[in-house]
Order: C-alpha cells, then sequence, then structure tokens
C-alpha cells in the first residue's frame, strides 16, 4: 500500500493538472468542410445537431420536395434524408434551426415576389435519434405578419424559451418577428414585429445558451446580446468569410465558432471562431476556466494572454508541488 502523504500529494498534482489551462489550439476548432452530396445544389439553412456531434442539418432552397439532410461535418457526406410527410408542397424553404423541445423546425418562409404570400409555413419533427434514411410525420403551423406578408430567409428558434422568430430580407424596411409563445397547429399564428434591423438577412441563429443572436446577410453579419426577449446589437462584428452567395449560419454547440454556409452544388462550410463580447456568455465562462478565453473578436489568444496562462498554471503547480514535500517531510518526521 502507497503511503498516505505519497497519495495525498499525489491526488493533489492530480487536481492541478486537471485544472490547467488548456490553451487554445487551431487543430481543436472546426474545420471547413464541402457539402459532397449532388443532391444537395441550394443549401440555404444550417443547423446544428444537437444528438448528434459534428452533424449539421441543411435542406435545398426550392424545387426539391419536403426534405431535409444531415452531413456529416468532417467528410461533408450525406448521413441520413429525412422526408417530412403530414405537411403540404414546400414552396420555398429557407431556414431549419433546432429547439428546446428538442424538434427540428423548417422555416417554409421565403417569399420572392416581395411578399406576396398571403402566409407561410413552418414545420416542425423531432431530431430522429439514429442517423439514417427516413420518413417521418411533421407538424404545419401557418404564419401571418403583422403588417402584412413578408419576404424572409432567417428564422430562429430560442434554445430556452422555444419561441420562434423570424427576420425579413427586405434592405429597406427589415424586421425581427416573434411568434407566439406556443405555435399552434389549428388557425393561423401571427408573428410582431418586435425589433427593426439595419442590414439584408439571409439566415439567422440563436447560441446554444440564449445570449447571443447572430445574423448575416450575402456581404455582413451582426450581432446582438439578447435580453428578455429583446436584441441589442454589439459594436463588434463577427468574421465573415468571402462566399459566392452566403446564405446559412449555426453556431457550434459549445457555442465558440460560427459555420457559415453557402449555395451551390459542392457548397462549403466555414468556421470563423469568436472571442471577447461575440461569446455567447456561458462559453466565455467556460474558456475563462479552462484558459482558453480571448478579448479579441476572432477568439485568438494574445501573447500576453498565453503568458499569463502560463504565469496562472506554474503558479498552481508550485502551490501543488510545495504541499507534496511538505506532506511527505511531515511523514518522515514521524516515522519511528
Amino acid at each position: 500500500m502507497r503511503p498516505l502523504p505519497f497519495v495525498l500529494g499525489a491526488a493533489a498534482l492530480l487536481t492541478v493538472f486537471a485544472a490547467a489551462p488548456a490553451f487554445a489550439d487551431d487543430s481543436s476548432s472546426p474545420s471547413p468542410f464541402t457539402i459532397e452530396d449532388p443532391r444537395i445544389t441550394e443549401s440555404s439553412g444550417l443547423a446544428a445537431s444537437r444528438l448528434h456531434p459534428g452533424v449539421y442539418w441543411t435542406h435545398n432552397d426550392s424545387s426539391d420536395g419536403p426534405y431535409v439532410y444531415a452531413v456529416d461535418g468532417k467528410t461533408g457526406k450525406t448521413v441520413a434524408r429525412v422526408a417530412l410527410r403530414g405537411i403540404g408542397d414546400p414552396r420555398d424553404v429557407e431556414a431549419i434551426s433546432i429547439g428546446a423541445d428538442g424538434n427540428v423546425y423548417v422555416g417554409d418562409i421565403g417569399d420572392n415576389l416581395g411578399g406576396q404570400w398571403s402566409h407561410v409555413w413552418v414545420y416542425r419533427f423531432p431530431e430522429p435519434k439514429q442517423l439514417k434514411d427516413a420518413t417521418v410525420t411533421a407538424t404545419q403551423f401557418t404564419v401571418k405578419y403583422q403588417g402584412g406578408p413578408r419576404n424572409a430567409e432567417a428564422m430562429m428558434v430560442h434554445p430556452k424559451t422555444g419561441r420562434v422568430y423570424i427576420a425579413s430580407k427586405s434592405d429597406e424596411d427589415a424586421g425581427l418577428y416573434a411568434g407566439p409563445a406556443t405555435l399552434s397547429p389549428s388557425g393561423v399564428n401571427v408573428f410582431r414585429r418586435v425589433s427593426d434591423l439595419d442590414m439584408e438577412v439571409t439566415d439567422g441563429a440563436f447560441a446554444p445558451d440564449g445570449t447571443r443572436l447572430v445574423l448575416r446577410g450575402y456581404f455582413s453579419a451582426a450581432e446582438y446580446r439578447w435580453r428578455d426577449g429583446k436584441p441589442t446589437r454589439l459594436e463588434e462584428e463577427p468574421g465573415l468569410p468571402l462566399q459566392r452567395q452566403g446564405e446559412s449560419v449555426t453556431f457550434t454547440p459549445d457555442g465558440g465558432t460560427l459555420m457559415y454556409g453557402t449555395e451551390g452544388a459542392g457548397s462549403k462550410v466555414t468556421p470563423v471562431d469568436l472571442g471577447g463580447e461575440l461569446l455567447p456568455d456561458a462559453t466565455a465562462k467556460e474558456q475563462k476556466k479552462n484558459g482558453e478565453y480571448s478579448d479579441r473578436v476572432d477568439g485568438k489568444l494574445t501573447e500576453d494572454e498565453k503568458n499569463g496562462n502560463l504565469v496562472k498554471a506554474g503558479v498552481t503547480f508550485a502551490g501543488a508541488l510545495v504541499v507534496f514535500l511538505g506532506l511527505r517531510r511531515l511523514f518522515r518526521r514521524g516515522r519511528p
């Protein structure tokens, strides 16, 4: 049996190594990937899976039928195609999001005629526990806007409250619209304007902890602090990759990275790391605990931050070593 001081000292050292800062490494960030499926030529929405790490849900813009696809973020290959039954013929599917209830929400909300449809639809189905081609029964919700029809491409479900939001696309009168607290499959769900927007929005997403909202367009992106059901735009803007037709965005499950998608055959999904005020609250707290937090909006650690983390790790290790040596000395003095 090991002497007690040895056991206690080893435990102290192991605790130090477990708590020591895990320095940010670019290799640990999500990698870009290319959607390989030839059936996906107009990827218009993106949502990180809750049940299957590294998998992203997407769909075609139009003329594809009631289908959504699960794509492996490492290989870019489709691992499941889900057909939706119990709904009408999709007209212009533009967005996808996963709600607080674990369901996948699909926004058939596009209106390329500039707001001529009297109503649009949102579809909902449970995220499959197993990834394979399947047909599922979906619930259909009819949506109308306060103030009349709108063209929209961004639909976001808040991960805590479950409320559904739609951002209209207009570059002159864009707005954020909130649905009822609970959508009803019977009757009409009226979405009411809760905030003006100053950009043409092609997609959006809530952070996993619900404290940030990101909206993107073709040439710009903006991030908002989300509090009490209202957005407040942050001064800093997240990075936006150069894409041929920027259509989609989602947060990674840890909230530290945005994944940007585009349309076209063989389209690429590109990660952009976040830092500073752009990080969701829960993500920033976790990164600070692990020594990975950066004040820079691109999430890269400065030399001062790296050196500071090294100093903290060294001080912690030295303290544990002193405890270990002290216990050994006391044990030796107490030997018969």
